[in-house]
């Protein structure tokens, strides 16, 4: 295992570091008094920024190695090189201080599966309330954690952050600190290429935060191509007190609230052996092993990677369900489903390995993501990781339920005709275009629940008519199946009758 994967580094290459540093100078027009790098690494960032010829510079490093090496290329006294963990080090107060560098781009979760020692202690940094702070809304970058807390530390001062991050963790940054009211002059996202810089697959930054003692406190946040700084990408910002993706999108606006309330797929996290296929007449699990269990058990599966058609009628993979609502105790399964039981208790040892704590006193083999609503027979889904939205009605003709994985969202319904025609509203371009100006499609999941409960349907009803749902029907490659009949029972879920149709 090498040190790089442990401390979660990309080291900055001298010559971008020197780019970045000549940007801030020239572009930016940055004097400052003290210069800081919190993660210093061997230390490029820091001998770039020697062109501002400062009067005091500090560089926090917790890999021994990487001091000894930035101690050597950096012979000046004006440079102090700490070999500290950044998480424990006291910062030093100074005005007008340039806070510069490339924090690991690795979450905290992947840090602890590595015994890494380079973590914060773990609280719940961003407040998060029930389920949100046990699941992966508090799978925090480390990256980000470090931002924030170099913000917190300098809040109401004339203090400047310009960072490398990922586009997802200043995205974050920004939406944080106007929620929590943090005073700034101008943040603002340079975006470059990660794979010629660092040749790592990733959508990266340089994040741009002027913070200030006065009361200012701007809702956008300008995005610019760092080899063209001076050409706006778009905007991200808030209107009504909601976050879009680009404000400057004209959109019809269908910000609300949904009326079908968005689920998640199901969570497992033992795909080896709950993930199946079918092949030559027997189910197969990820070991290639033939797996003899009951059926009733076992149901079709769709992630993220199979939506792609409008109607998802027929699947590859299969999963096993162990229970009917979350917490539900599976030891009826010794009884109910014996061969399941015998089947589960084989593998009980990967089971035992999983590490997210939503299993921390579960029933043996549970699972996260499961209800009544897991259960329907009809269900319109997006994929959670898709970058435009797309979405699929997906059903079994043996009228078994589908199930989804963790990385999909979806609503259910009972009927066929009611389901088919939310997935036509959806699929619509006023629909889509609405939702592209909500998401940010740089993140790891541009599509979550929040975003999607954002959906209303009532507004989506009032502004767009049979005929241009048929449309939608022809542009999805699907003969014509809505009539005003089916249209109407639809809009009588939102007390919509009075909608003219067309």
């Amino acid at each position: 295992m090498t040190s790089k994967k442990i401390y979660g580094d990309y080291q900055t290459p001298f010559k971008f570091a020197l780019k970045v540093c000549k940007f801030l100078k020239e572009q930016k027009k940055l004097k400052p008094a003290t210069i800081l790098e919190p993660t210093c690494g061997i230390g490029n960032f820091l001998k770039a920024s020697l062109i501002f010829d400062t009067e005091k510079y500090y560089g926090i490093e917790i890999n021994p190695v990487y001091c000894k090496i930035c101690a050597e290329n950096l012979s000046n006294d004006k440079v102090r090189i700490i070999n500290e963990n950044f998480f424990e080090y006291q910062l030093p107060k100074a005005e007008n201080v340039l806070i510069i560098g490339n924090p690991p781009w690795i979450n905290n979760s992947e840090l602890s599966k590595l015994n890494s020692n380079n973590l914060p202690s773990k609280t719940n940094f961003k407040n998060l309330r029930g389920i949100d702070a046990l699941t992966g809304a508090s799978n925090f970058d480390i990256c980000e954690y470090i931002i924030e807390s170099l913000i917190n530390f300098y809040r109401n001062t004339n203090a400047v952050i310009a960072m490398l991050c990922k586009i997802s963790v200043a995205k974050n940054i920004f939406q944080d600190i106007v929620r929590v009211n943090v005073p700034f002059k101008s943040c603002e996202i340079f975006t470059f290429d990660a794979n010629k810089i660092f040749e790592i697959s990733a959508d990266a930054c340089l994040l741009y935060l002027e913070l200030t003692d006065e009361n200012i406190f701007p809702a956008t946040c300008a995005v610019y191509d760092f080899d063209a700084p001076h050409t706006l990408k778009k905007i991200l910002g808030y209107r009504n007190g909601k976050f879009y993706n680009d404000i400057s999108i004209s959109t019809c606006d269908f910000d609300g609230k949904c009326f079908f309330e968005w689920r998640q797929g199901i969570k497992h996290d033992c795909a080896k052996i709950m993930e199946l296929t079918f092949k030559d007449g027997f189910f197969k699990n990820g070991e290639n092993k033939i797996v003899d269990v009951e059926e009733d058990f076992i149901f079709p599966l769709v992630k993220s990677s199979n939506i792609k058609n409008p109607i998802i009628k027929s699947f590859s993979k299969y999963v096993i369900v162990t229970q009917k609502f979350l917490g539900e105790n599976t030891a009826h399964l010794k009884f109910t489903a014996p061969k399941l039981w015998d089947y589960l208790n084989q593998n009980a040892d990967l089971f035992g390995k999983r590490k997210s704590k939503i299993y921390t006193n579960a029933p043996q083999f549970a699972m996260f993501g499961i209800g009544e609503y897991s259960y329907k027979p009809y269900k319109v889904c997006i994929g959670g990781l898709n970058k435009t939205p797309k979405f699929s009605l997906i059903f079994s003709s043996d009228e078994k339920p589908v199930m989804l994985d963790d990385t999909c969202y979806f609503i259910g319904f009972e009927n066929y005709d009611t389901a088919y025609t939310a997935m036509i509203y959806l699929n619509t371009d006023k629909a889509k275009s609405f939702l592209q100006s909500l998401i940010f499609a740089e993140a790891k999941r541009p599509f979550t629940k929040k975003i999607l409960s954002r959906i209303d349907f009532s507004k989506i009803c009032a502004t767009i008519n049979i005929e241009e749902l048929i449309l939608t029907e022809s542009a999805l490659g699907l003969e014509n199946y809505l009539d005003e009949n089916i249209l109407s029972e639809f809009l009588n879920l939102f007390n919509c009758g009075e909608i003219e149709l067309f």
